[in-house]
């Protein structure tokens, strides 16, 4: 049984996902404070965060901000008050894997939850000349220099180095990443292929390395061999 913990003081609706995801087949455990969520995390393992923004003591973006500091792969899914996109936006860029709005429906949250636990199951390397990716670890390296990725990053990043040199569809990362196709007013795939681009940059990749097409989808430009001066 994989491991959830759920973060949220929602003492109603913590209950009712607990329930539910329990009858779903998940060993689910509840924190309703940041602290508490916290103090959890370093006592035990777990396969997936649910993590609510709103949280007393500790907020939301303070835990998935101290959770990224010690591990990036950690897949986690914010659940945030309808309609607020800023808090949205804000956990994305900060590593989050996925979000719902609240009061959210479970069974959509544990299709959410089944396919981001599937993506971190991949067969063999793949290399793009100096960039190297490792699916089974979930690890990629640019001019030998470690990305720390979250699952979602590294999924995106995956997928446009599949068909570097070619533009890749947005519902296409979205589905490939995320496990789902692309809302209408869905930002996430922007966001995470923003922090995907930052941290090649930040390896020694050029400052074009991921090209946009308005409303279309994004392309990975093939790296040099030695990274630019």
């Amino acid at each position: 049984m994989e491991k959830i913990l759920l973060i949220d003081d929602d003492l109603a609706l913590a209950g009712l996902l607990q329930e539910y995801l329990q009858q779903e087949g998940f060993n689910c455990q509840s924190a309703h404070d940041g602290e508490d969520g916290l103090a959890r995390l370093q006592q035990q393992e777990f396969a997936l965060i649910i993590l609510d923004i709103m949280l007393p003591k500790i907020s939301g973006i303070e835990v998935l901000k101290r959770i990224r500091q010690h591990d990036s792969e950690l897949p986690v899914v914010m659940l945030t008050a309808r309609g607020d996109d800023i808090d949205r936006i804000v956990g994305l860029e900060l590593g989050a894997d996925d979000y719902l709005p609240k009061p959210c429906n479970p069974r959509e949250l544990v299709a959410r939850i089944r396919a981001i636990l599937r993506r971190s199951h991949k067969p063999r390397e793949h290399n793009a000349g100096p960039l190297k990716l490792e699916p089974q670890q979930m690890q990629a390296r640019l001019y030998d220099k470690n990305l720390e990725l979250t699952a979602t990053e590294f999924k995106i990043l995956q997928t446009l180095a599949r068909d570097i040199g070619d533009m890749v569809d947005k519902n296409m990362l979205s589905e490939a990443a995320l496990g789902r196709p692309l809302g209408r007013y869905d930002r996430s795939v922007d966001v995470h292929v923003s922090n995907v681009r930052k941290k090649l940059i930040a390896a020694g990749a050029h400052a074009n390395c991921i090209l946009s097409q308005r409303g279309m989808g994004y392309q990975l430009v093939p790296f040099e061999e030695k990274p630019p001066c």
